[in-house]
């Protein structure tokens, strides 16, 4: 299965004449006149006739961002401890169809800028996640196609290259500044065990996830990771696989919930923050994980160490040529990876994704990728994620006499008498179906190989499992 954005739920168009708008803005003052809800009432009419005829692109979102401002208008009544009424979840409900509508035309036109698409993916979301928000204020179940349709946004917003575009929206509670947050946002408040808060705390704790949701990360799924954290299918109408879950569809459409820049975060210093935000952040972290108990168990290791960051770098360390190194101090370890405090001006280099290797001070280096960062006033607190396996340097070639390109052989004994074997090169340089030339240190032939459809891509480098006689 493909997501797409035709699968968006949005009704179908009933009435291809919708009148004129020139009057909206005055039928909704005159709303506002009367009590709180007759005048919802009006409101969710005249939005349920208009998200269900046609309009001009600009038509809709001049009547949307009138909507918008009615919203942040009768919010207002449910502030605090006051539960919404179900007109007021039926407005949010209207409003993420608006929008989601509003997508489809702008997604359907020519080359939509990336602001302007972010914007509208960023706000169809949010009436989802007020939705959600206000569904648990209820202590009610939300519909399944709300868990689908937000998937389906980010999805969007990732192959458009739209999640960390800043969208100022001034929203309360406060929602998180871009897709890429207010997605994890929601995530993360289904993950509190929300239907065991009191009330109140709902909306308190999505306020209080507003500056720190966007620290997570979804990252590829691999299947060889033995992380602590959520799995999200894209395509289940669900925030998450429980534990005794599998998914049945493509591996492209799963993504690993790494939360350990976030768990970091909590404990830094937050003037802004209220004692009761921080009490039920406190409170509800325990649920994040899913799981009771961690995979691999945690010690602490306090021990000075050395990361050689980058591919280039390993290919030439491996080669014994000392390539600049960068010092760091281990927090802790397990048999999974490790905790590091790092210098904040090596930041820049230390990216997620980015592929290093660790030295210990012991005979064997070992391989590993970035999962997680996060950069406070103290250091740059990383999460390594180990590579099992024997790490060599290989060279590649286009041609047998061609230029030489760098690579790291990942080699773990199968069972048996095999081996498994994991090619990393710099993401991008090469494609599936290529056929390239490998050599391996101090050896004189070059093998033949044709590349294979990678099984692992982060924005520095790509493996590319590989069968080697």
């Amino acid at each position: 299965m493909t997501l797409d954005a035709l699968r968006l739920e949005v009704p179908d168009i009933l009435e291809t004449d919708v009148g004129s708008l020139a009057d909206l803005n005055e039928q909704l003052a005159q709303a506002r006149l009367q009590p709180v809800d007759p005048a919802l009432q009006q409101v969710l009419s005249l939005l349920f006739r208009l998200n269900r005829s046609a309009m001009t692109l600009l038509e809709r979102q001049r009547a949307l961002q009138s909507f918008s401002d009615q919203y942040r208008h009768y919010c207002k009544v449910y502030q605090g401890e006051h539960p919404p009424t179900a007109m007021f979840v039926r407005l949010c409900n209207e409003l993420a169809i608006g929008f989601k509508r509003l997508l489809l035309q702008i997604l359907q036109g020519r080359q939509p800028s990336r602001p302007h698409l972010a914007w509208c993916l960023y706000m169809a979301q949010h009436f989802l996640a007020q939705s959600l928000l206000r569904h648990y204020q209820l202590y009610q179940e939300p519909s399944p196609s709300l868990w689908r349709d937000s998937h389906l946004l980010y999805w969007i917003g990732e192959h458009q290259g739209c999640l960390d575009e800043p969208v100022a929206a001034a929203f309360t509670p406060q929602p998180a500044s871009t897709l890429r947050g207010l997605y994890q946002q929601m995530l993360l408040l289904a993950l509190s065990n929300p239907f065991h808060l009191a009330e109140g705390e709902c909306a308190l704790l999505f306020g209080a996830l507003s500056p720190l949701a966007g620290l997570a990360r979804l990252l590829p799924w691999d299947e060889d990771d033995e992380a602590e954290g959520p799995t999200i299918d894209l395509t289940e109408p669900q925030p998450c696989l429980s534990y005794a879950q599998t998914s049945k569809g493509s591996t492209d459409y799963l993504r690993r919930f790494e939360l350990g820049a976030l768990l970091v975060a909590l404990h830094d210093p937050a003037p802004l923050q209220s004692p009761a935000e921080r009490q039920v952040l406190e409170r509800v972290q325990q649920h994040w994980l899913v799981r009771q108990q961690r995979r691999h168990i945690r010690a602490d290791q306090r021990s000075e160490c050395s990361l050689v960051v980058g591919l280039s770098a390993i290919h030439a360390q491996l080669l014994e040529q000392r390539p600049l190194r960068t010092s760091a101090l281990m927090q802790d370890a397990s048999p999974g990876g490790a905790r590091l405090l790092c210098n904040a001006d090596q930041a820049a280099q230390l990216s997620i994704g980015q592929l290093v290797l660790l030295l210990t001070g012991s005979d064997t280096p070992t391989l590993a990728l970035v999962r997680w960062r996060h950069l406070n006033s103290e250091a740059l607190h990383l999460g390594l994620r180990y590579l099992k396996g024997l790490p060599r340097p290989v060279w590649l070639r286009r041609a047998p006499s061609a230029q030489t390109h760098p690579g790291v052989l990942q080699s773990t004994p199968a069972p048996g008498n095999g081996w498994h074997h994991g090619l990393w090169l710099p993401d991008g340089q090469f494609v599936a179906g290529e056929s390239i030339w490998l050599q391996l240190v101090n050896a004189h032939n070059q093998a033949i190989l044709q590349l294979p459809a990678a099984n692992l891509v982060t924005a520095s480098v790509t493996r590319y499992p590989m069968q080697l006689a």
